[in-house]
């Protein structure tokens, strides 16, 4: 079977889906294909874009609950808006995580964060490719030196429940093997994307559309 791929400028929904209690509530952000070929996925998520996000149901930020509760608290979807810089990340073929390079707003090449996840599973019809964050992080900064991030949350989620203590091992050895990667400087880390700028003439995606809207709370959506 031939392999298929999405044209670089393709309009896409990288989603993160919801688990457990929260399995209908995804995190979807619509993003810009740079490049998708056997290398693996390249897309933008340009400033300014609107976004479904799970929120707890005042509004604030999950993380804001604490490493335990946010992964149990009740939560509803937000349209919101990507107020950051933009960034572009890479999913690697067959590796369970994805890498997410940062600019501040002079232009700075900022690092790289290494997102654990699922392999992701495309659905071509919807043009979506979907992944489960795994909570544990990696930071790599430019001078190549590496911070954990999370490892308080992925205790959490044991605690809460969302993970079994040996599933939690099994992401934190993945996070192992990805800094085997890193310090081999493997791609997509040897790719020199840190150079790349997004063409002029992108259009800031518009909102999702894909998903029930009834899920998003009325109260929310400023």
């Amino acid at each position: 079977m031939t392999a298929r791929y999405w044209e670089p400028g393709t309009t896409i929904e990288w989603v993160y889906e919801g688990s457990g209690p929260h399995a209908h509530l995804p995190n979807v952000r619509p993003m810009t294909v740079v490049r998708d070929d056997a290398d693996g996925l390249v897309a933008w998520l340009a400033p300014g874009t609107p976004l479904l996000k799970p929120v707890l149901t005042d509004g604030r930020e999950t993380r804001h609950a604490g490493p335990v509760a946010m992964f149990t608290a009740d939560r509803v979807l937000k349209l919101d808006v990507w107020r950051g810089t933009g960034i572009l990340k890479v999913s690697p073929p067959g590796k369970p995580w994805s890498v997410w390079h940062f600019w501040d707003a002079d232009g700075t090449f900022r690092g790289w964060y290494v997102n654990l996840e699922h392999e992701h599973v495309r659905d071509w019809a919807a043009r979506r490719t979907s992944t489960v964050d795994h909570v544990l992080d990696l930071w790599i900064n430019p001078d190549r030196s590496i911070e954990w991030k999370d490892e308080d949350e992925l205790e959490g989620a044991v605690t809460a429940g969302r993970y079994t203590p040996a599933e939690a091992a099994d992401i934190t050895n993945d996070a192992h093997l990805a800094i085997r990667d890193i310090e081999a400087w493997a791609p997509p880390f040897s790719d020199n994307w840190q150079t790349w700028t997004p063409p002029l003439t992108w259009k800031v995606p518009t909102a999702p559309t894909t998903h029930n809207p009834s899920l998003i709370a009325e109260e929310l959506h400023t």
